[in-house]
């Protein structure tokens, strides 16, 4: 009898511990932009950890947020829009596309896109995303793109201390 109680226990608490190692202290969003030889555009994809955006929109609109809902969308987008920016060389944001979103329960993916624009040495990135919440966040850009007719791959980090970037 002793025996079966204590492996209940353990179970429990084995239970417990792979509960606990699914929590994150680790807050980050990854972006990949990319230029598409073949439309001519620059696409933006974000891909972000759903708990935090969960906890973000619940925050914003005082209530649970569902993005496959128009709404829950439109929340996001918003955010996201004030946030995230390419800039040209006045540091003024250039016109991004939303494309859409995807979102399962461990992500959340934004679609953007820059019709007709490759980035160049004298544009900004802007990327505050979840910073605002988050303190320790930590924002990753990797960038690709062709220049001078070589493709180059770099990734830049933005943390709450640092939100603008100009590509050289």
């Amino acid at each position: 009898m002793l025996a079966v109680g204590w492996k209940k226990w353990l179970f429990a608490l084995l239970f417990l511990s792979a509960a606990a190692a699914g929590a994150h202290d680790f807050h980050g969003g990854i972006t990949d932009i990319a230029y598409n030889e073949r439309t001519g555009s620059t696409e933006v994809v974000h891909t972000l950890m759903m708990h935090d955006i969960d906890a973000l929109l619940t925050t914003i609109a005082k209530h649970p947020v569902d993005l496959s809902k128009p709404e829950g969308e439109r929340l996001l987008r918003s955010y996201l829009e004030a946030r995230f920016a390419i800039e040209d060389a006045s540091k003024r944001p250039l016109a991004l596309q939303w494309i859409g979103i995807q979102a399962d329960t461990q992500n959340v993916t934004v679609y953007q896109e820059l019709p007709a624009t490759q980035l160049g040495p004298r544009h900004a990135i802007r990327n505050a995303i979840l910073s605002d919440f988050l303190p320790d966040q930590r924002n990753t850009v990797n960038l690709r793109n062709k220049f001078q007719n070589q493709v180059q791959t770099r990734s830049l980090m933005f943390d709450q201390s640092l939100v603008r970037q100009v590509l050289r």
